[in-house]
């Protein structure tokens, strides 16, 4: 068996992933941006199932050549995987004049570039029975002020990975696209989910609960998936809503936030 790729390994959706896969006993690669998170995560991971195998490999994934080292590093060592589990993200969140041309490059790349950028290394190595897994949001089902560019950019995770579910069919490759709520991982997005109420409450899930849901979402391929009940009456009851009405709705409501984790 071949090993499971998680990017944004130490973040807290990817730490559910690595739990959940270790836990069915599967070997794992690992990314993230710091080597001494990677260390202790790997640490922990061996503490519990010391069987397995785990690599790491620090990699900043905006940036096209530490790319290029982690493609050579795995063609190098000619490993192969059976799963690849696309958990790395920016969710920087303010109006789009805060950002810098520095921010607006990193999350793009971050969000959609690596994505598309891994995916394609993957399949290339892949001979089949390879199963991708893409995290886009429900944010990216319509444009959000004030959350611009990150709505935008997993609008287009969602697109691409809905269409190359289709390209792929038959040829023994699956591919799921999930598009989670709120998650209460960092201490600031605990914050703007208890802002929100009740609204915030219904639609909040663990990452946990995500990880679970969207594996078995992946072992049954399917096209894209919607995390909990509250998300997917949401998805469905503003279809019927005029888009000016939505998007001044999440205006006001979005503009009082502003959120940027990632320096």
């Amino acid at each position: 068996m071949g090993y499971t790729f998680i990017s944004g390994a130490t973040g807290g959706l990817g730490r559910a992933f690595v739990f959940c896969c270790a836990n069915c006993g599967e070997n794992l690669f690992l990314t993230g941006r710091t080597e001494e998170k990677l260390r202790s995560l790997k640490e922990e991971v061996l503490s519990l199932y010391p069987t397995l195998k785990v690599e790491i490999f620090a990699c900043r994934l905006d940036r096209e050549e530490e790319r290029k080292e982690l493609f050579e590093e795995i063609e190098e060592r000619e490993l192969t995987f059976s799963k690849v589990i696309h958990a790395a993200g920016a969710d920087i969140q303010k109006g789009f004049m805060e950002y810098t041309q520095e921010k607006i490059l990193f999350q793009t790349r971050i969000n959609l570039e690596a994505n598309v950028s891994l995916t394609r290394f993957f399949l290339s190595r892949a001979d089949s029975d390879l199963k991708i897994l893409a995290i886009s949001s429900v944010s990216g089902i319509y444009p959000m002020p004030y959350f611009a560019l990150y709505s935008a950019t997993k609008g287009a995770v969602t697109s691409f990975y809905t269409a190359l579910h289709e390209e792929l069919k038959g040829q023994g490759i699956a591919v799921t696209c999930v598009l989670p709520g709120a998650m209460p991982t960092r201490e600031d997005i605990k914050e703007q989910i208890r802002g929100q109420g009740l609204w915030g409450k219904l639609a909040a899930k663990s990452p946990e609960f995500v990880a679970k849901r969207s594996l078995k979402a992946l072992e049954k391929n399917k096209r894209t998936y919607i995390p909990g009940f509250f998300n997917n009456v949401m998805n469905v009851g503003t279809k019927l809503i005029p888009l000016s009405l939505k998007l001044k709705f999440i205006a006001g409501r979005w503009s009082k936030i502003t959120k940027d984790a990632f320096s």
